[in-house]
């Protein structure tokens, strides 16, 4: 099957508001809509009612009735997120990443990358939380050969949609400087835009998938040589949606960058704590293309 072209969507959906609105699909069209978010930090509850920035806004409960919502519009949804789901309020502290994995498989995540927090609590505690929540870690660079995570870790996940092929893979950022030594053992890191290469070839010529999505944990942007989501969108081919994490940017709507083809690679980020879900939408027609931005609150 040949890469459809597609029309995109794009919005924001902040947590504090319920409504929601439908779009209706034409027959021809099929549209896969992708939710996500990034550096939730074990933000469980909503912030307090006093919080200086968002009062009684975030937590899963919250999120979890937009997912249920967003889901009953449209069956063909992925859910993802960008790492850092661990670390910053006392449920971590206590149960260690269990309770946040548990939800989030309830909540209908389809796959995370792994952000330097995860490691915190040291790998074999990460491996029993997988195991327990049967929960599905994406990561194309980290090499987890002779750890815990061996053999647990998919370095991509290929999903279907009504014929639509949706091809995943997941980056991380270097360890080595950020995470103590002791908690990430022998994993391994590989450059980002050799594996980005490796696995869009694989996910395009081998898989024939009709999108491209990295997970990103990279960070969208920084000063001098470090890698990024911007530099990798930049640097690499065929990578239709990169969603980031790691730097806590909110884009209010995502950015539309050129790849080494002088192809579009749309990024993406939102924040920090849960306390926005950012909601892209492909529409496949194998007829003409045409796109619009819009930004939704829902």
């Amino acid at each position: 099957m040949n890469r459809r072209k597609f029309i995109y969507n794009s919005s924001i959906a902040s947590l504090s508001v319920v409504g929601l609105n439908s779009c209706n699909i034409l027959d021809k069209n099929v549209k896969i809509s992708i939710l996500h978010t990034n550096d939730v930090h074990s933000q469980i509850e909503p912030f307090p009612f006093n919080h200086n920035i968002y009062p009684d806004r975030g937590g899963f409960a919250k999120r979890a009735n937009i997912f249920k919502g967003l889901m009953k519009i449209n069956p063909n949804t992925l859910i993802f997120d960008a790492g850092d789901i661990f670390q910053g309020t006392p449920y971590f502290n206590f149960f260690q990443g269990e309770l946040e994995l548990n939800l989030m498989k309830k909540m209908g995540y389809n796959a995370a990358t792994i952000g330097n927090h995860e490691f915190d609590a040291g790998l074999d505690i990460l491996k029993r939380n997988i195991l327990n929540n049967d929960f599905q870690f994406i990561s194309s660079n980290y090499d987890f050969t002779n750890t815990a995570l061996e053999g647990l870790v998919s370095r991509y996940k290929v999903y279907k949609k009504q014929n639509i092929k949706i091809g995943v893979f997941g980056l991380g950022i270097e360890l080595n400087g950020l995470v103590n030594s002791s908690l990430y053992k022998e994993t391994k890191y590989h450059d980002p835009i050799e594996i980005s290469n490796e696995m869009t070839h694989k996910l395009k010529t081998e898989e024939k998938c009709d999108l491209i999505i990295c997970i990103s944990h990279l960070g969208h942007t920084y000063q001098g040589d470090k890698i990024s989501d911007l530099k990798l969108g930049r640097l690499t081919s065929d990578i239709d949606l990169i969603i980031g994490g790691h730097t806590h940017t909110l884009l209010k709507k995502p950015e539309i960058i050129k790849n080494s083809k002088n192809k579009d690679v749309i990024i993406n980020q939102v924040g920090s704590n849960g306390v926005y879900v950012g909601k892209i939408d492909f529409n496949f027609s194998n007829f003409n293309k045409n796109s619009n931005n819009s930004l939704v609150e829902v």
